[in-house]
């Protein structure tokens, strides 16, 4: 599917849906080379190996730069989620000194946006690795498959849903951003090991471009930056006030109608 401004909403919609298919496999790609191993990947399972399966595919026509692929990422592109970039170090001492420290999700073009707050974090004195999502229903199903194997084998050591096993260890609050619904994250929510902030695009969106959307529905790099914070907060990491200056240093109207009402 190739999804405009227009379509965005209701192709977060197909995804959910896909969901009760469970031949389908769908995928939400950020860059070229994801695009390129979930094709192969579908080649492979399809014509070579003969698996009884079919691939739905997001792309969106939004322009931006596309990366050369990381080294040892073919798997985690296939299986759903990897850890795109490193957190950013906040104050010259190594991110891993970093006192404040998150880990923001972002899937298909939203993945930019993740990547934008990963900076402006930065300001703030946050250390947040960035993880593109290729895929929640493939997490959503190896998490429930590793459940089910667990209760069915008791006397045998537990599988571990994978983006538990990528998140374990991890540091700081989780926040997922999505295009979609916020379903779509939040059907990974149980496996993630701490509270997850999800942000997307309940509602109906009157908007004539994508930036205006994103501002509308409120799922930008400045409100990836304002979750985290607020997080943050509610951990008693940082204080209120810290969030009420980023609220009005990056110009957001917190009195705002909700979205997913108005």
């Amino acid at each position: 599917t190739l999804a405009g401004e227009g379509l965005q909403h209701q192709d977060g919609q197909s995804h959910v849906l896909a969901l009760s298919v469970p031949t389908c496999r769908s995928y939400d790609p950020a860059y070229a080379y994801e695009l390129a191993a979930i094709v192969q990947d579908g080649i492979k399972r399809m014509y070579i190996d003969g698996e009884d399966t079919f691939y739905y595919i997001t792309v969106m026509n939004e322009q931006y730069d596309m990366p050369a692929m990381p080294d040892g990422v073919y798997d985690g592109i296939i299986k759903g989620l990897y850890r795109f970039k490193a957190a950013v170090d906040p104050q010259g001492k190594g991110a891993g000194k970093a006192k404040l420290k998150a880990q923001l999700l972002g899937s298909g073009t939203i993945l930019n946006e993740a990547l934008k707050a990963q900076t402006m974090l930065a300001e703030y004195g946050v250390a947040a690795d960035v993880w593109s999502a290729t895929s929640y229903n493939e997490l959503y199903r190896d998490g429930h498959a590793a459940e089910r194997w667990n209760r069915l084998h008791p006397t045998a050591t537990p599988r571990v849903p994978y983006v538990a096993e990528c998140l374990a260890a991890t540091e700081g609050v989780v926040v997922a951003a999505s295009d979609y619904l916020k379903s779509q994250p939040d059907m990974i929510a149980r496996w993630v090991g701490r509270p997850m902030v999800t942000l997307g695009t309940d509602g109906f969106g009157r908007s004539e471009d994508r930036a205006a959307l994103r501002d509308f529905f409120e799922v930008d790099a400045r409100y990836i930056v304002i979750a985290t914070l607020s997080a943050l907060q509610q951990q008693g990491q940082v204080d209120g006030k810290v969030v009420a200056k980023a609220i009005k240093d990056l110009g957001v109207n917190a009195d705002k109608p909700n979205p997913a009402i108005s």
